[in-house]
């Protein structure tokens, strides 16, 4: 089981649309997760991640051969692309994704602190990563 998925440059341009709040300039999206976090290349050669999640981007790597390196440890796959709630939603619950869907949650785990792979649902790509940008911003306004 493929554990990335890529999407068109208009589908990322649509999903990071609610993301402006975070420093996205500069960064290229190369991939995903099968949850729709995104790994962007800055013009430097560094590796981002956008935790979707968490709402927080990170530079995790200075190069691509380190990015590779780490996700192909079990560590890695479990912590960046969550290979194992990926596994659980594609063989214990049957969830099959298309070309431009990516797994997420409903409610997401910002809302209700949980993993449950029972909760994992299939969605457009573009919708599932811009929802979550707003719910951030809205999250963190609120907290501000």
């Amino acid at each position: 089981m493929e554990l990335t998925k890529q999407f068109s440059e208009q589908q990322y341009r649509k999903a990071l649309d609610s993301w402006t709040w975070l420093d996205l300039a500069g960064k290229a999206p190369r991939f995903t997760s099968l949850f729709g976090d995104v790994f962007l290349e800055s013009a430097d050669g560094a590796w981002w991640h956008l935790d979707t999640f968490q709402g927080e981007l990170v530079r995790g790597w200075n190069t691509r051969a380190d990015l590779i390196a780490e996700l192909e440890t079990e560590a890695g796959q479990d912590r960046y692309l969550l290979a194992g709630l990926a596994m659980g939603a594609y063989h214990r619950r049957a969830l099959r994704l298309e070309a431009d869907q990516v797994y997420a949650y409903a409610p997401p785990p910002i809302i209700t602190g949980s993993f449950d792979v029972d909760h994992i649902a299939v969605f457009d790509f573009v919708i599932a990563v811009n929802l979550a940008g707003q719910l951030h911003l809205q999250l963190r306004s609120k907290s501000a």
